[in-house]
């Protein structure tokens, strides 16, 4: 069934999949007609953290969960981003520090750690200091950077085998110790079992991208600094990455999203993001709340400018999120209904509505369960399984 809902500047879906609301928050507003709309949790707050990469990946997860017809469970972001910190760090020093280290990743980060470390709940291991509500990583993320480069200096002219023991207890100092075993609904488990125990197959889930400096149909290792583990994504022509996100909402699929949130054009406060049919203009910005409170005629999205967005930097890996529907305005304009992980801090209380040609442009990759691929575009991709 479809559910209008009447927005101005922002379209307010509410973080339970079927409740569905009718508000009006400014004078002039227009209709979203939601035409897909997947299960998900709720909204999380990943606060002064640079770990979107980490919740956006969990929520993906936690959506596939109930997809699957599985127990709903709080996945822990920073049990993750423990054990990739780590992993990143002797990545670093071997590469004698002429490599990314920092707090940012990627999606296929998550399921590397769940299949070599497994994963935890969130109400076990919430990763926080003593008398926080949220991450707040900033001295965390600069003390790891400090020791790293120590270690690369090499004072001692020979590593001593300390040094990860020493970014081991920064980690637990912050995060919180890594547990061998834990509890859970009455149960003792290693987070190896736990992992296993949630009934997904890690390999099943691909990641997409559409770019034509590569060729196309085949992998190759995306060129974004937070790709740190040199990790492949399949490449496609943009109309088959539009039609692999449209087959996968469709068919009751979400996927994670990363994505470019630097523009003029996305605006968190209003839960919108736009590429307007003519480039924004001094006084376009100055007037954004009058163009994002109305539909409007957005660009047309090639392969060769969204390369060439790439290509100058204009495109880059900002942000991960997830992406659970669809809709329609009245004039036929598509959005894609997107869930942040910067809390209920905006109008669409933690929710985006990115225009069809915001997400064909700005899209770094996705990742998606190759079930939500349609068949005819499986067929071409090289090697795939």
């Amino acid at each position: 069934m479809k559910v209008k809902l009447l927005i101005a500047s922002v379209f307010l879906f509410c973080t339970l999949a079927k409740a569905q609301e009718k508000v009006k928050t400014f004078e002039k507003g227009f209709e979203l007609t939601i035409i897909h709309d997947v299960e998900k949790p709720q909204v999380e707050n990943q606060n002064i953290s640079s770990t979107c990469w980490s919740f956006s990946s969990n929520s993906y997860l936690e959506s596939e969960l109930l997809r699957l017809g599985k127990e709903p469970v709080d996945l822990s972001e920073m049990f993750i981003v423990w054990n990739t910190y780590l992993d990143k760090a002797d990545m670093y020093v071997r590469m004698h520090g002429n490599y990314n280290f920092g707090p940012g990743g990627a999606f296929h980060d998550v399921f590397y750690v769940a299949k070599k470390y497994g994963l935890m709940p969130e109400e076990v291991y919430p990763g926080l200091l003593k008398g926080e509500e949220l991450p707040i990583h900033l001295e965390m993320d600069d003390m790891l950077k400090a020791m790293v480069d120590v270690v690369v200096d090499n004072p001692n002219r020979q590593l001593s085998p300390a040094w990860k023991g020493a970014v081991g207890g920064v980690l637990d100092a912050y995060l919180g110790e890594k547990k061998e075993d834990f509890e859970y609904k009455g149960k003792t488990q290693t987070p190896r079992q736990f992992a296993d125990n949630l009934g997904i197959n890690w390999d099943d889930y691909v990641e997409i991208g559409s770019f034509s400096h590569h060729p196309f149909y085949e992998k190759f290792i995306i060129e974004i600094p937070d790709n740190w583990m040199l990790d492949e994504v399949y490449n496609v022509p943009l109309s088959d990455l539009k039609a692999i996100m449209e087959n996968a909402l469709k068919n009751g699929y979400s996927f994670a999203w990363g994505a470019d949130v630097s523009e003029t054009g996305f605006s968190w406060k209003h839960g919108v993001a736009i590429v307007p049919e003519n480039d924004w203009n001094k006084d376009e910005k100055a007037a954004k709340d009058s163009l994002l409170s109305k539909p409007i005629q957005n660009k047309v999205i090639t392969q060769e400018y969204r390369q060439q967005e790439f290509d100058n930097y204009n495109t880059q890996d900002d942000h991960g999120m997830h992406i659970t529907g669809m809709g329609e305005d009245e004039n036929g304009n598509k959005y894609y209904i997107v869930k942040n992980s910067w809390g209920e801090t905006n109008d669409a209380k933690g929710f985006l509505y990115a225009s069809e040609s915001y997400v064909l442009l700005k899209t770094i990759d996705i990742m998606v369960h190759k079930d939500a691929i349609p068949q005819s575009i499986k067929r071409k991709l090289i090697n795939f399984k």
